[in-house]
């Protein structure tokens, strides 16, 4: 008999929707714990994607709120960029129509799926109620001097006509539409965030990071400590200083590189023919991608720019050449090359016959130019370097620094390869920035009284290949607020990450017309204590996100340190091998999912099928086999209701004589701790693995005759804890099954289940795990534990899975009370 979750699954919805079980309260005396999943963009329906992340989201809400927690898990929309404004012109009308469209039916599907949303805390970030205080947090930036406009070139995307941040371009292609990114100068907004790189580096108050996602975001921001260098350009007062990490060998610099972005580059280019060798070679190397044009296989190019500069340690001329290895964005934008001691600017050197200069020795001084076929770039002793000769290389790098210093041709230096953050985006679909340009007086803010600047709405979008902005004559021309002239708005628009990088502190306070959130309910919520996302966001929403939760606690916003306690990063839904897609064909629809199986089958057999950091492989024989198991709980209530109804009040005490009963009673004290501990390590397959095992063992005493209470009881007390034990990952028939037992109140109310350690205290024996042939560690097992547990507890330990490392477990040959072999 297939229970009928149709019927089940809305029950209970509405029965949750009325009780108002999923309002947070603010400022309660509960303690708080607030999860919260990236929010989504309003694409029109969910994807299994979404699915999973929100599952694993909904399994630590309704854990903790059956553990007493007052949990807040809010829900809102991603909604402006692009995608929305791109499809709004293909199908001839607005993007908020479509948008809202979109949301209408995602939040139908959210509530299919029973998620615990306090949808009084809703958002989209293209409501003018929401921007308005991304606006106001600009201006507070603003007045703070983290905020500033500047002529630069940046990552031009041709098919979406738009900037892109640096970390917006991937294998030199734009994240979103996979075109090539060339380089365009453009008069830009940026987020001084190189203000915070210092303490971004920072992670000591997090709770729970990946280390992974710490690693990415270090070597993002790219610390360097070295000594900033003075050079004088020969035959003028101009000053050209470089980074380096390695002062020990200024005096074997024979050139320097700029790249031809650099500002002296341009003047130089100022009135030339542009059929020139040089600004042909200026043009090309500009529209390159910039990773390529540093990745060590590139072919080093280079054009001389007829100029020198004068080395400031002993008075040699060196070349200026132009290259494409160099860039703008790291150190000053110059570089002093040392040939014979950096293998890049060796290869450079002979290609283009500039002097080598040995100016560190091996130890052993067996150095020759003559045979030199690679630099040398290991410690050494100082030659040909005036007063330092015969110093360790390594030693004299604090030496020659500290003599630049009282020389005033350098200083020590700390350099980041973070970039600030340009947010200006030539669209229209966008958050508005608040800025009028007059004549008269400037660059002026718009006043607070006057937020938000709400985005035209009688545009044609299509109609135009520039930012469909400048169209909008009416909205441009507007007064000056401060002498009343006439006076222009900015038509760029905001970087959509700029509307995600606070939201998680809006919804504190979602409802504030005041402000943009209130400091005491922020303090209350904040930091999230658990946050989930993917990985792909390590470098830009993730660094974002804290760069902006730091600002608003230095303007006495908040008084947190770090937007997320804890972060998860979940892995993604595959089918075939290849992340689901529209364009593989590999696309599974939620909604048919939904409507044939029902919410808790989808929930089962996603936090069933992988841990919740691991990829999930979509199958439908899973799908199939978690709607199974499902059923077979249902019959096992619908068989026994007779002797399950009405039992609210069992007390389990007592000897039984009965061995198949004994192992009943251990199987549920033993899962009942085994999946409250997988549940706290976020292990989510195995803690239903153990229930699904639980399941088995219940149906092995299913028709076994019960010959007292105890005996009575103790089966009662297996059935009763397995919808409690399920309820974080299939509510809706957790539900349905607890109030078959009698129980009054919804099942959260009644905490978590407990077990008894008198109960687990069973004969213990210990096995060898060996994988390959090798011993990789030990399990201390109950001596009558079955060979599926054995396997199941054998590879979920952590220094096991380590050693499989994703490869696939071919056998595992388990010789009884000794020894467990794993072959890959």
């Amino acid at each position: 008999m297939e229970y009928p979750f149709d019927i089940i699954e809305k029950k209970w919805q509405s029965i949750w929707q009325e009780k108002k079980i999923f309002q947070a309260v603010d400022l309660s005396e509960k303690t708080k714990y607030y999860v919260l999943s990236m929010f989504p963009y309003p694409s029109g329906t969910l994807h299994m994607g979404h699915v999973s992340n929100y599952s694993i989201a909904d399994a630590i809400s309704r854990f903790k709120l059956m553990d007493g927690y007052n949990v807040m898990q809010p829900m809102g929309y991603d909604s402006f960029g692009m995608p929305a404004e791109n499809y709004a012109i293909r199908h001839r009308t607005h993007p908020r129509l479509s948008t809202d469209d979109s949301i209408k039916v995602m939040k139908k599907q959210f509530k299919m799926m029973g998620f615990g949303i306090d949808w009084t805390r809703e958002v989209s970030t293209c409501h003018p109620e929401y921007y308005r205080w991304g606006q106001w947090l600009f201006k507070r930036m603003y007045e703070k001097g983290l905020v500033y406009r500047k002529s630069s070139y940046v990552n031009w995307c041709n098919s979406c006509k738009t900037v892109l941040a640096n970390e917006q371009v991937e294998e030199g292609r734009c994240w979103r539409c996979e075109e090539p990114v060339r380089q365009k100068e453009l008069e830009q907004w940026f987020f001084r965030i190189t203000e915070y790189a210092e303490e971004l580096l920072d992670f000591s108050s997090v709770i729970n990071w990946p280390e992974r996602v710490k690693i990415m975001q270090t070597n993002w921001i790219g610390k360097s400590k070295g000594t900033n260098i003075h050079f004088h350009l020969s035959g003028s007062d101009e000053i050209i200083t470089v980074f380096t990490t390695r002062p020990d060998t200024i005096f074997g610099c024979t050139f320097m590189a700029l790249p031809p972005e650099h500002p002296l580059v341009a003047s130089w280019l100022k009135g030339q023919d542009d059929n020139s060798p040089i600004v042909r070679f200026c043009n090309k190397v500009i529209n390159e991608d910039k990773i390529k044009r540093t990745a060590e296989e590139t072919t080093k190019e280079g054009i001389f720019s007829g100029h020198f500069a004068i080395n400031p340690v002993n008075g040699e001329k060196v070349q200026i050449w132009i290259t494409n290895y160099v860039l703008m964005e790291y150190g000053t934008g110059a570089v002093m090359a040392v040939p014979a001691h950096d293998q890049r600017d060796f290869e450079f050197a002979r290609k283009y016959g500039i002097p080598i200069k040995i100016v560190i020795q091996t130890p052993a001084q067996n150095l020759k130019l003559e045979a030199m076929t690679s630099a040398y770039t290991d410690p050494g002793i100082l030659v040909n370097s005036e007063q330092f000769n015969g110093m360790k290389s390594e030693e004299s790098k604090a030496s020659i620094t500290h003599w630049m210093e009282d020389n005033g041709t350098g200083e020590e230096a700390i350099t980041y390869r973070l970039r600030d953050w340009g947010i200006s985006r030539q669209r229209y679909w966008g958050t508005p920035i608040p800025v009028i340009y007059c004549q008269r007086c400037g660059v002026v803010l718009v006043p607070d009284d006057e937020l938000p600047v709400k985005l035209p709405e009688q545009l044609e979008l299509g109609n135009t290949t520039t930012n469909p902005l400048l169209s909008a004559a009416e909205w441009i021309n507007t007064p000056c607020p401060n002498c009343g002239g006439p006076a222009r708005r900015e038509t760029d628009t905001m970087d959509t990450f700029v509307d995600s990088s606070w939201y998680f502190a809006r919804y504190t306070d979602a409802q504030n017309e005041k402000g943009p959130f209130t400091r005491k309910k922020a303090d209350y919520w904040l930091p999230v204590d658990q946050y989930i996302g993917g990985i792909e966001h390590a470098c830009m929403h993730l660094l974002y996100a804290r760069f902006f939760h730091k600002f608003m606690r230095d303007i006495g916003l908040i008084g947190s340190n770090e937007p997320f306690a804890r972060l998860l990063t979940q892995g993604m839904v595959t089918k075939d091998g290849a992340k689901m897609s529209k364009s593989k064909g590999n696309v599974v629809d939620p909604q048919y999912i939904l409507d044939r199986f029902g919410a808790d089958t989808v929930r089962v057999f996603m936090l069933f099928a992988s841990p919740p950091e691991k990829d999930i492989e979509w199958s439908d024989e899973g799908v199939k086999g978690a709607f199974r198991f499902l059923n077979r709980l249902w019959r096992l209530f619908a068989e026994k209701i007779d002797i399950l109804q009405g039992t609210e009040n069992v007390v389990v005490s007592g000897s039984v004589s009965d061995e198949e009963l004994d192992k009943l009673r251990y199987s549920t004290h033993f899962t009942v701790k085994k999946v409250l501990d997988d549940i706290e390590r976020m292990q989510y397959n195995t803690a239903i693995a153990a229930i699904m095992e639980h399941l088995n063992n219940i149906y092995a005493c299913k028709n076994k005759k019960l010959h007292d209470v105890t005996e009575k009881n103790i089966f009662i007390q297996s059935c009763r804890v397995v919808p409690q034990l399920l309820y974080p990952f299939a509510p809706h028939l957790s539900e349905e099954l607890w109030s078959l037992l009698g129980y009054k109140q919804l099942i959260h109310n009644y905490g978590i289940p407990t077990y008894s350690p008198e109960f687990l205290e069973k004969e213990l024996v210990n096995y060898v795990i060996q994988i390959m042939g090798r011993i990789r560690g030990k399990l201390e097992i109950a001596a009558d534990a079955s060979p599926a547990e054995i396997e199941r507890e054998a590879l979920s330990l952590a220094n096991v899975q380590k050693h499989i490392n994703g490869k696939k477990v071919k056998k595992v040959i388990i010789i009884p009370k000794k020894l467990i072999s794993i072959v890959l």
